[in-house]
């Protein structure tokens, strides 16, 4: 889903939910870009109330897979560049972005970054990827606009939202971009392109 007009993402927060296990799974497709890192980045957005579990995550399955993570916190997107020049002063060999309102919001200034470090990062929403990012793996926010909109639907009609059942994203997708696996002059392994659903040439 490409967005013609920019999208306040601030506004639709409970568009955006943080899934346990995700987090982890996105540490282990930054090893499978970058097969033998052993130091991976962290782009930590401290204020975000979903950023915090997704760090605490990511930071215990570093450990189960003795991986030094090194978070670099950022509090508005006037902080990602530095954040990037941190990140690749203290040895990261990949980088993972939380999945947060205000960093898909400067999604184009997080691909800028981690293309001018030449940091390979892997993110949790497709529309950093659209945007010139290397990898996603998460949830399909289309599906969430449309589930919300059957709820919004739902309570038009009468319906007390307390009585509505609460539904977390079951579709999960990679999307991957080879332009930009290109200009970081970075092989995307076969295996990994089968299973991507959607790779952008």
């Amino acid at each position: 889903m490409t967005y013609t007009a920019p999208v306040d993402f601030q506004m639709i927060e409970p568009l955006f939910p943080s899934l346990t296990g995700l987090p982890a799974k996105q540490l282990e497709l930054a090893r499978e870009v970058v097969p033998r890192a052993t130091r991976i980045g962290l782009l930590d957005d401290v204020t975000d109330p979903k950023a915090h579990p997704q760090r605490k995550e990511i930071e215990a399955a570093g450990r189960a897979m003795e991986i030094t993570i090194i978070p670099a916190e950022v509090r508005t997107s006037a902080d990602i560049g530095s954040a990037y020049d941190a990140l690749s002063a203290r040895g990261a060999e990949v980088v993972v972005v939380e999945q947060s309102n205000m960093l898909v919001n400067a999604r184009s200034q997080v691909a800028e970054a981690a293309g001018a470090k030449m940091l390979p990062t892997v993110y949790g929403y497709r529309e950093h990827v659209e945007a010139g990012g290397l990898i996603s793996y998460g949830v399909n926010l289309d599906w969430c606009f449309h589930r919300t909109a059957y709820y919004v639907d739902k309570i038009l009609k009468g319906a007390k939202p307390s009585q509505l059942p609460l539904e977390l994203p079951t579709n999960l997708q990679m999307v991957i971009n080879l332009k930009t696996a290109k200009a970081l002059k970075l092989d995307i392994p076969r295996a990994l392109l089968d299973r991507a659903d959607e790779v952008i040439e």
